[in-house]
């Protein structure tokens, strides 16, 4: 866990030096330039207590918004697959777009797109700890395209992860239900669709430098 925290690149303080960084303070002014002097003390409640600093609800509220996405994305594929299981399974494809794109039922034992059915039990070992990474680094979320990214990650991830542990055959080794079917591909899942798309703006994310704590590099 703390490898992939590591890669990702979340520090829990921004570095004394800056490290190559910029992290805009609450006025929207770079920390640590010349004129702005040192960082206000936090004032004292009427309890002696510190108030909570600008950054923490800024802090909570992209927390909020990884889960409501990873929410969003989950009960989308979770009732999506129900559909499926209860209309299409054991009938005929529906054809979408003639034979370019069909909903077709699947019952799939690998990863995504069909790949690696005889490793169930690796792939949704692997599915827990990216929730668990997920989880982990949500504490130390300041930005908001990482949010979404991370949120559609958990939500496609908790999606399948929920067939491999209440599908048949049993637990940890169920099918994951698949059902989207583009010519000459893979079928897939609304689940996969969100984890292939939150690793997309990953990637670009960390393109611009962006990292998930708010800071930028100046590369």
């Amino acid at each position: 866990m703390a490898e992939a925290e590591r890669i990702i690149g979340t520090p829990d303080t921004p570095d004394a030096t800056g490290g190559g960084k910029e992290r805009p303070d609450s006025e929207g002014t770079p920390a640590g330039e010349p004129g702005n002097g040192p960082a206000a003390a936090p004032e004292a409640s009427g309890t002696g207590e510190p108030e909570a600093t600008a950054g923490r609800p800024r802090g909570r509220r992209r927390i909020a918004v990884l889960f409501a996405v990873a929410a969003f994305a989950y009960a989308l594929d979770l009732i999506s697959k129900m559909i499926v299981v209860a209309k299409l399974e054991h009938h005929p494809p529906i054809e979408i777009v003639g034979d370019w794109l069909k909903f077709e039922a699947i019952r799939n034992a690998g990863a995504a797109f069909g790949f690696g059915e005889a490793f169930t039990v690796i792939f949704t070992m692997i599915a827990a700890a990216v929730i668990v990474v997920i989880a982990r680094l949500a504490r130390k979320l300041y930005s908001l395209p990482w949010a979404i990214a991370l949120g559609l990650l958990l939500g496609g991830a908790l999606g399948n992860l929920t067939d491999r542990i209440f599908r048949a055959p049993g637990v940890f080794e169920g099918a994951v239900v698949d059902f989207i079917a583009p010519k000459h591909f893979a079928v897939f899942n609304l689940a996969d669709s969100a984890i292939v798309c939150g690793g997309i703006l990953i990637v670009l994310l960390s393109f611009r430098g962006l990292d998930p704590d708010g800071t930028v590099h100046k590369d």
